[in-house]
């Protein structure tokens, strides 16, 4: 339990404290509307239904506030950065932003089933009472007409519609009823997009109707304006409703009972999303000012396995180890944004992105980038080359017009740049000691630490923290490792010449090969660098077994904090948390692992 805790305990504690509020929100507001008496007589028509609708809508008041504020990406960053000075696990919350929305996501959804289907029923007993179905009390609430001196209660104001089609009549009549159907329909669109194997194969998809939300808010400012559901008014004199509930005939004749007037609340929910909304809106005006901002090719290369390597300038920008870029093609789409790990290091006068061929938008940009002229005018697909200008627009040193097939296949490459925002991996070098593991494509985020390990080595930085750093590349083919073995090669040879060759053990599993590859190991197996790689560390085949993996960390570093970081699959996500609760130990002076893992 105390390993658990060291790893999760700060984060179950914000969880509950969210369940909290929102266990609070619902019982104050269920309480509210089953037992004042104001509401008395609406309950006399609705029933139970009547709480049951109000405590999900004040739920859902609270967590429409909180579910923008996650995904504003900017804010994030600069409240991460805010923390710097703060423990690591204050940090960490930082990094679990899109879990935390899609939690917030989830309880929305649960609360607009409930507040429909209570509304449903409401809307069905305010027909049957309109139209006599009930007692004389229900009747003669139904029945008050909207004068000057009275208010009404039943928002079904006339019997004159077949009453098997009142009830739609009423949603698609009323403010109320209009909007709850615009938002339901955006939520299940947005909610059933989200779902992975949507998001994965088809991430245009999720990314279109996601943007649904504008709608969805839109909806729920509006949603509560007619003010359908009313409670009393006081009168004078007042309405005794002890004395008078059972005397409905009369009402009006007699002092004690006057005319019992309605009111619909003041709508709050714009109230409660009015901040959160107008700070997206800086979140996104912020974006379009980066989007307008030049940036310049410098290099683009075509890697193995299909990986584009781009290499860019902007000005003004600065980044930190790990962090990541949000990056948009108009030539492909205007509005699609997507994520990329920044493989450059910090010390670096340019960022550097390795984008892998994973879905229709990143083939169009790989597409996009191999039409590209080759020569001393454009970029070549397959060899590197020296600093050029790209075209953002603009002649960028070129005269464009010289040929209108070269000026288009520049202006197809304008590429817009959004960040960087931080993530996990910002922490690495607060760690004494750290364990990096990637994933195939996901060992970009590492490409920038290692590379920003070599420059502090060149420069001999003091303020280097980390002394002992354990890489972990899982692959499933061997051209996967080249464009990374370079990398690799060049830290080793620094490594040994400063007389430090223990302070980097790295460790590249190999997870898919044919009989031919195995053939040809087994007859070089006897060379002293990799058949694979050109590494001296020789490659792995099949999977790490990470309880010897961890045990090994612990032994070497019995007393010292591991920093275990991911860039990779949900499923080996799930199995390095476990290992760190695992092999954590609840005494200070022991080694404790500490779990984080990249977010998009």
């Amino acid at each position: 339990m105390g390993n658990w805790i060291i790893n999760n305990g700060f984060t179950s504690f914000i969880l509950v404290v969210w369940m909290g509020i929102n266990i609070f929100l619902f019982v104050w507001f269920y309480l509210l509307y089953d037992l004042q008496d104001r509401f008395f007589y609406t309950r006399h028509l609705l029933g139970s239904a009547l709480a049951w609708a109000r405590a999900p809508a004040a739920v859902l008041n609270f967590n429409c506030m909180l579910i923008l504020l996650p995904v504003c990406r900017n804010l994030m960053s600069l409240i991460r950065g805010s923390f710097m000075c703060c423990g690591r696990t204050v940090r960490k919350q930082m990094d679990k932003n899109l879990s935390f929305h899609k939690l917030v996501a989830y309880m929305i959804a649960l609360m607009t089933a409930v507040h429909m289907v209570a509304h449903l029923l409401n809307v069905e007993w305010y027909n049957n009472s309109r139209r006599g179905v009930y007692d004389g009390l229900s009747t003669a609430l139904s029945n008050l007409e909207d004068t000057e001196s009275t208010t009404y209660l039943n928002p079904i104001r006339s019997t004159d519609v077949d009453a098997q089609q009142t009830p739609t009549y009423l949603v698609f009549t009323t403010i109320a009823g209009l909007t709850g159907v615009i938002i339901t329909l955006a939520l299940i669109l947005i909610i059933t997009s989200s779902m992975e194997v949507i998001r994965r194969s088809y991430f245009e998809v999720f990314w279109y109707t996601h943007h649904l939300f504008i709608i969805f808010f839109a909806g729920l400012v509006f949603h509560g304006a007619e003010r359908i559901v009313r409670g009393q008014k006081p009168t004078k004199p007042p309405h005794n409703l002890t004395f008078c509930k059972d005397r409905f005939e009369d009402w009006g004749r007699i002092p004690e009972c006057p005319i019992p007037q309605f009111a619909g609340g003041f709508p709050q929910t714009w109230m409660w999303v009015i901040g959160p909304m107008i700070l997206y809106l800086c979140e996104r005006l912020l974006r379009f000012i980066r989007y307008t901002q030049t940036v310049t090719y410098r290099k683009i290369v075509m890697r193995p396995s299909k990986v584009l390597e781009l290499q860019l300038v902007k000005t003004g920008f600065k980044m930190e180890v790990g962090q990541y870029v949000f990056l948009n093609c108009p030539a492909i789409s205007q509005l699609e944004w997507h994520p990329f790990t920044m493989t450059s290091a910090p010390e670096e006068d340019f960022f550097s992105i390795h984008i892998r061929s994973a879905g229709d938008w990143t083939d169009k940009l790989i597409s996009i980038m191999e039409q590209l002229p080759e020569g001393e005018q454009g970029p070549k697909v397959t060899g590197e080359l020296e600093p050029i200008p790209a075209i953002i627009g603009q002649e960028a040193g070129y005269t464009l017009d010289r040929s209108p097939v070269y000026h288009r296949a520049f202006y197809s490459a304008w590429m817009g740049v959004d960040g960087p925002f931080g993530t996990a991996s910002e922490d690495v070098f607060d760690y004494e000691v750290s364990m990096l593991v990637g994933a195939g494509i996901g060992v970009t985020p590492f490409a920038s630490i290692l590379k920003s390990i070599w420059y502090k080595f060149k420069d001999s930085n003091p303020k280097l923290r980390t002394r002992k750093i354990y890489f972990y590349w899982l692959c499933r083919e061997t051209h996967a490792f080249e464009w990374f073995a370079d990398l690799l090669q060049v830290l080793e040879k620094e490594m040994e010449e400063r007389g430090m060759g223990n302070f980097l053990t790295y460790n590249l599993f190999l997870t898919g090969w044919d009989q031919s590859h195995f053939n040809h190991v087994t007859v070089h197996f006897d060379k002293d660098t990799d058949v694979v790689t050109g590494l001296r560390q020789k490659t792995h085949y099949g999977r790490p077994n990470w309880d010897k993996e961890f045990e090994q960390v612990r032994k070497e570093n019995p007393t010292s904090v591991v920093g275990t970081f991911l860039c990779g699959p949900e499923g080996l996500a799930k199995v390095l948390e476990t290992k760190c609760a695992k092999y954590s130990d609840v005494n200070p002076r022991k080694t404790k692992f500490y779990f984080n893992k990249e977010n998009f």
